[in-house]
């Protein structure tokens, strides 16, 4: 039995799970965000350095990549500092908007004739997290929300990176391993500015090994059963997880904003995700 739907709910399960377990440090200040980031980064390299040394199977050889651990750093660091200003869904939202259209924007790269569909999707997407980010009452922090979107870009390509990995957790702990330096040295010239209560400690922990560590593992197993189309559908669900977790767990209120723009952005790319499969379903018979 295929274990890629398991493997895809729990890392849908983890990715909100940091959101809201980064929202909830940064939120009550017991933490600053480099700090959280270096946490984060060294506590899930630790657990995926443990894991890989004590798994049964033969190990697959693994590409060392530089890129892939820039683009976890680029992900992570960000994703932190943005929080300090964002709600869990509003930052879910943005963030998987921008992944989800990173994603379809590669797809669009390879794809000979895209359709009217896709790109109305697409502008669809755009326009709704432009729609969030216009200044009014309810608007994101613009700082926090541009940092956001970077994050959700790095993440996109990570992600993109990460499809055919034979050895999701041996790559994984690659990466890991190589962004902790990167995070290192932010610390080393953030240093004045670091402060950490026990509390803020065991969340950043919790991010890093299970959240981030394990999850980006399961990640990458689903990632070997998912089409670049399933893989772009099932990211969506992270922001409703996202918002309804900061609902149940911190308090937070939806604003009509937020739900105008998630229609818009989730619409937007689910409509050029279904166009884009069955632009492919019909070409069989299109040469045929």
């Amino acid at each position: 039995m295929s274990r890629t739907p398991l493997s895809t709910a729990l890392a849908l399960v983890a990715f909100a799970a940091n959101s809201l377990l980064c929202r909830l440090a940064l939120s009550r200040g017991v933490v600053d965000p480099t700090g959280f980031s270096a946490i984060r980064l060294i506590a899930g390299a630790t657990t995926l350095a443990v894991l890989v040394r004590v798994r049964r199977e033969a190990p697959i050889p693994v590409a060392p990549s530089w890129t892939s651990a820039a683009l976890l750093f680029l992900y992570a660091l960000p994703f932190s500092f943005a929080y300090t200003s964002l709600s869990a869904g509003t930052g879910a939202l943005l963030l998987f908007g921008a992944v989800q259209a990173t994603m379809i924007l590669a797809a669009l790269r390879t794809s000979e004739h895209p359709r009217p569909a896709q790109w109305l999707g697409l502008i669809s997407a755009f326009g709704g997290l432009i729609y969030l980010v216009l200044p009014g009452v309810t608007a994101p922090a613009p700082a926090g929300a541009g940092l956001m979107l970077l994050a959700g870009v790095a993440w996109g390509l990570y992600t993109l990176r990460g499809r055919g990995v034979g050895d999701p957790l041996g790559q994984t702990a690659s990466n890991f391993a190589r962004a902790v330096p990167m995070i290192l040295i932010v610390s080393l010239f953030a240093h004045r500015s670091i402060h950490l209560q026990p509390r803020g400690l065991l969340l950043a922990v919790l991010s890093g090994a299970l959240a981030s560590g394990l999850g980006y593992v399961l990640w990458y197993q689903a990632l070997a059963g998912l089409s670049k189309v399933s893989a772009s559908i099932v990211q969506l669900a992270v922001p409703i997880l996202a918002a309804a977790g900061g609902i149940v767990f911190l308090g937070e209120r939806v604003s009509l904003r937020l739900l105008l723009a998630s229609v818009l952005v989730l619409g937007g790319i689910g409509l050029g995700i279904l166009a884009g499969t069955g632009a492919r379903t019909s070409r069989p018979t299109d040469r045929g």
